[in-house]
């Protein structure tokens, strides 16, 4: 049986051949994986195999990566389809330069006295920008920064503010790979060959230190004092591996960033309701505060990309630069408004940080305890979790993602935060383990009983 034959489940009709393997761009290098997904429902994908003997044969799969972290209510939620449904026939479609009653709606729920993020982020202090994805965020975020030491009407770096030209960035950061943000990343692959951004006088320079290093913090900002520009953060680093910084070391990051007269920039694409709070930005003394954050993936309850971006009032742009046709649609904001209730109303948010707490426990437990050949640690926080592998289990990644799959369970594997300074450890690929804010906590025992599975079928294999 051919991949195009391979389109049915049973009880269903046949869906049309799998087009997609042909013509839509291949951005794996040739590593697309050999599954096609008929349906879904709630965190449990439908899937078929597309080649070899048992091509056609179909299959159900936990979700454990969240659909890249953005379907925080799975699949076939009905608070969403209303909202969706609602929207398409009664919301309208003006941009931000009309008034919209169901954007009005959002952004009251939201900042105005009594809102839900209000204690964060009082309207009288922010403003909110909305954007199609996480990386467009970042870079209006990025926007924001740069136009902050200049002067709109003359087109010049403002008084006092020409030799703020630094920004801080940590090594392992991901914050999209969109050409602004190219120079928040250290990480040659990725930059090397696409355009930079303009030299001075209006350009800047991106340095990068170790996160979660208070001494590396400290002594960065000995060295750079009045030329720091701003300071951009992951809470938690997803794409290094999922790593959580100690207690404090955010609050110490945003104070070094005050005391400098520096911006600070929260990248909360990824960690945004996933923490087991709304915020990574957030301690035990509560709000870390930030000048510009910047929330997505979740945002969208996985039927919509969008982000938003949160900044202090006194930041802007030059007049019509940071145009967006998707500022806050009213759709959009109908969508972000059903599925925030509803994860309030249910206390999702709140309860993933308990659900989180025993996932961590069975990831170390039933994992990587048993596996040491394949699993050098697990860590993470919420519903966020990172197993990280051995040189072996790296070398076989291909083969342990299937293997996962073929046993049940979907996951991601993350880069890894690559070579780092002052003597730490190369970080490895990592397993993400970040599922819905939906699953239970049986949901929660299969995941982590199929994870053990899949690892022992790899082990079983000829390498």
């Amino acid at each position: 049986m051919s991949a195009a034959d391979a389109t049915g489940i049973p009880g269903r009709e046949p869906s049309p051949p799998w087009s997609s393997r042909d013509v839509q761009f291949d951005h794996y290098g040739g590593q697309r994986l050999p599954f096609g997904c008929t349906g879904a429902s709630g965190i449990i994908q439908h899937f078929v195999e597309l080649s070899g003997s048992d091509a056609g044969r179909a299959f159900d799969v936990l979700d454990a990566s969240g659909g890249y972290g953005s379907a925080c209510l799975g699949a076939g939620s009905e608070v969403i389809a209303a909202a969706l449904s609602d929207g398409v026939r009664n919301a309208g479609y003006v941009t931000d330069e009309i008034a919209s009653s169901e954007r009005s709606l959002l952004l009251e729920r939201l900042f105005a006295p009594g809102g839900l993020f209000a204690d964060r982020f009082p309207a009288a202090d922010y403003r909110v920008s909305g954007r199609n994805s996480g990386s467009e965020g970042m870079e209006l975020a990025l926007r924001l920064v740069l136009e902050s030491r200049f002067d709109h009407r003359r087109l010049r770096a403002a008084p006092g503010t020409g030799e703020r030209d630094v920004v801080l960035a940590f090594e392992g950061a991901w914050h999209g790979w969109t050409g602004g943000l190219l120079p928040l990343m250290n990480r040659r692959h990725y930059r090397i060959g696409l355009p930079a951004i303009a030299p001075e006088p209006f350009g800047f320079r991106t340095d990068h230190i170790p996160f979660g290093d208070l001494d590396a913090a400290r002594e960065w900002f000995d060295r750079n004092g009045e030329r720091v520009l701003a300071v951009v953060v992951e809470p938690v680093q997803g794409d290094a591996g999922i790593l959580v910084p100690e207690p404090g070391y955010l609050r110490e990051l945003a104070t070094l960033a005050k005391d400098s007269g520096a911006l600070l920039v929260a990248d909360e694409v990824l960690t945004f309701a996933k923490t087991g709070q709304f915020f990574g930005m957030t301690d035990e003394s509560g709000p870390i505060p930030t000048d510009i954050t910047v929330i997505g993936k979740s945002l969208g309850m996985g039927a919509l990309s969008t982000s938003m971006v949160i900044a202090r009032r006194e930041l802007g742009a030059r007049p019509t630069g940071t145009v967006s046709t998707s500022d806050l649609r009213p759709l959009t904001c109908a969508v972000i408004r059903a599925g925030l209730d509803h994860i309030v109303s249910e206390g999702l948010v709140e309860r993933s940080g308990k659900l989180g707490a025993e996932l961590g426990r069975l990831l170390h437990e039933q994992v990587v305890a048993k596996f040491p050949d394949l699993y050098v640690e697990a860590r993470g926080v919420g519903v966020m979790h990172g197993v990280e592998l051995t040189d072996l289990a790296a070398a076989r990644i291909g083969k342990l993602r299937t293997s996962m799959i073929r046993n049940g369970v979907y996951v991601e594997f993350m880069s890894g935060a690559g070579r780092r300074s002052r003597g730490l450890r190369y970080v490895n690929a990592t397993m993400r383990v970040a599922p819905p804010l939906v699953a239970t906590a049986d949901d929660i025992e299969t995941i982590v009983a199929r994870l053990a599975a899949g690892s022992h079928a790899l082990l079983q294999e000829t390498p």
